[in-house]
């Protein structure tokens, strides 16, 4: 009965794991990344950035989702109603290892979250020291972006609902024969006591943090001021006909999010 929810979660993970979403702020953080390296390599908010991609490339280098999809592939697509059939079913060594893996998984997103968190609040910090303009306003919009998309897809919850079913198989597993695969380690029960940390109140307290922080009003109204006054007194001092032609045009209504995703 478990062998279709199974292979179900397998696929909902795997196109959680797999979205366009983590894919793109990846390549867009790599960018970034290369962009201010010469420059930059001493800024805290890109030492903070470079944690979150180390994050990154080591949860894309340890093959979660190929572990996952070839899990998917042995578990047969069609089930008989018969009580006392055979099937075919998962071995112990696969269902470990892809167990073993999960865990992992989550353990890293749950780094890559307050990673993300840290380097964000970082960011908002020099923003209102007026430091790196427009390196910390394109950071912190894309790991906003990043740890939303996150949450949004609900991916660490996700993982935890598979690894609670792989726990149920693999006891179901080695009950019915014993070829235990990785030894020397204790498959916790329940994952949630592993993690160490209650995920739903972490979440929501990264989030009030990241809501809370200080924002950059003062440089932003002095560079992108609302009324048409405030415009021509800030191209008087500049006594630039290039910037005074700049500020006119950014009369002209623009996004209130400055971290929107643009097509």
């Amino acid at each position: 009965r478990w062998l279709p929810a199974l292979r179900r979660r397998c696929g909902i993970v795997g196109r959680r794991l797999t979205g366009p979403g983590l894919a793109v702020e990846g390549r867009v953080l790599r960018a970034v990344l290369y962009v201010y390296h010469s420059r930059l390599f001493r800024h805290r908010p890109y030492l903070g950035l470079q944690q979150v991609e180390q994050c990154l490339k080591r949860l894309w280098k340890m093959n979660l989702v190929g572990c996952i999809q070839t899990l998917a592939e042995l578990i047969p697509k069609k089930t008989t109603s018969q009580a006392h059939a055979e099937c075919l079913v998962p071995s112990q060594p696969m269902l470990e290892t892809v167990a073993l893996k999960v865990l992992g998984g989550c353990k890293l997103i749950l780094r890559l979250l307050d990673c993300c968190c840290k380097a964000f609040l970082l960011s908002v910090q020099h923003l209102c020291l007026e430091e790196f303009i427009l390196l910390n306003t394109v950071a912190s919009g894309l790991l906003s972006r990043l740890w939303f998309v996150i949450q949004y897809r609900c991916v660490l919850h996700s993982l935890i609902f598979l690894y609670d079913m792989l726990a149920t198989a693999l006891h179901l597993v080695s009950e019915t024969q014993q070829m235990p695969y990785i030894k020397g380690f204790t498959f916790p029960s329940d994952i949630r006591n592993f993690l160490g940390v209650n995920v739903s109140s972490e979440v929501k307290k990264q989030k009030a943090r990241m809501l809370t922080a200080k924002k950059p009003t003062s440089w932003m109204k002095k560079f992108f001021p609302t009324k048409p006054e405030a415009a021509s007194d800030l191209g008087k001092t500049r006594n630039s006909a290039t910037c005074t032609s700049a500020v006119k045009q950014r009369r002209i209504p623009c996004p209130a999010d400055v971290g929107e995703p643009v097509l």
